[in-house]
Formats: C-alpha cells, structure tokens, sequence
C-alpha cells in the first residue's frame, strides 16, 4: 500500500515519510528471522537508513527554501541552480536505496544459514522484492524530475528579493558528513560491531 502511495506522491517531504513506512516492512522481514546475524543488520541497517534520510531531510529543506514549494512538479532543474546541493540529495537518493552505503547489510542477509532464509515466513521475499522495485522507481523517478532539466527562469524587479542559488558552506557540510557516515558504515561496522551484536542479543532475548 505505502509502496503505491509512495509513487503516486507529488510532496517530496512526504514521499520520505511514504518511504520510511514502506522500509518498515523491510526491517520486520529481517527481525522476524531471529537470528543474531539477522539482528544486528537490522540495527546497521536502521542506522544507515536514519543518516541517509535526515541528510535528505535536510536537503529537501533547502529544495523548498530555494523555491517555495513542496510538490515535486514545480521544482526542476536543480542540478543548473545548485549543483552541490543537487549531487549531495543525489548520494543520498542512492544511498537510501543500498547504492552502495548500505548495500552490505543486504548481503549479509542473504549469507544468512540455509535454515534460516529458507523458513515459511520467507516466501514472501518476492513481494518484498517487488515493492522494493516500485520505491526504485518512485523515488529515481521523483528526485530525476528535481534534479534534471532546466531551471525555472525568474523574473526579478526592482525591490525583488531572490534566494541565493548557492546553499552555505555549514549546510553542505552537514550533508556531506551524513552521506560520509553512511558510506563508512556501508564498508565496516567498525568497532560498533560489538555493540551492535550485543543489542542483537538484548534483542533475541527479549519475550
């Protein structure tokens, strides 16, 4: 349902918002197998996937500032008017999607036993798989038509105050980190590892 919604969106703040409920299922499909391994990337996962989505959050704040609008028909041509900004919510796109920030999360599902990834619930993998490709194209099809294109002329008068087309250095950099953490915790866990592993076990634990 949150997969149809999401393609149909035209508010891209709210096409996140349709794509976190989406990804929750996604999440419940690898807690639902149980396992130590499966936990522990459910919890890499979930903290990739909260970086990648407050950094684009952050972007789209930008978008709307830039604008003023929230509908996806009327922003275009962003990559001509802020090229930085546009590349940053670019990565960010793709990294929500596990291209490649969070991609090893995914494999390591899959690695999981054969006892494990072939149990009943899983037959429902091929939905899954089918909802993921919906978000694909919602969200390539979405950002491609903010993103693309050219610009939108504006028209300036005198006393016409006009946003700046350059997003601040503290912004980019706010971005730039977040979509850095991704790609790192997309490479190695790194010494969350053991933490993680330990909440996986809190987790399995838990009635």
């Amino acid at each position: 349902m949150s997969a149809s919604l999401l393609l149909a969106q035209r508010d891209y703040k709210r096409m996140l918002a349709y794509h976190s409920m989406e990804h929750m299922g996604l999440l419940a499909l690898g807690t639902a197998a149980g396992s130590r391994l499966a936990l522990a990337a459910v919890l890499l996962h979930v903290l990739g996937h909260g970086l990648a989505k407050a950094v684009l959050f952050l972007g789209f704040g930008r978008i709307q500032q830039l604008t003023g609008s929230r509908l996806v028909g009327q922003v275009h041509g962003l990559a001509a008017r802020d090229p930085v900004l546009a590349g940053l919510i670019g990565l960010g796109v793709l990294a929500l999607l596990g291209v490649p920030a969070v991609q090893p999360v995914r494999q390591r599902v899959r690695h999981l036993p054969g006892r494990v990834r072939h149990r009943p619930w899983l037959a429902h993998r091929r939905r899954a798989g089918v909802r993921t490709l919906i978000i694909t194209a919602a969200l390539f099809g979405h950002a491609g038509h903010m993103l693309l294109g050219n610009p939108p002329t504006r028209v300036e008068g005198p006393g016409t105050a006009t946003a700046p087309d350059r997003t601040a250095a503290s912004t980019t950099t706010a971005l730039g980190g977040g979509l850095a953490a991704c790609a790192v915790l997309g490479l190695t866990a790194g010494p969350l590892q053991h933490l993680l592993f330990l909440a996986a076990d809190i987790l399995g634990k838990t009635p």
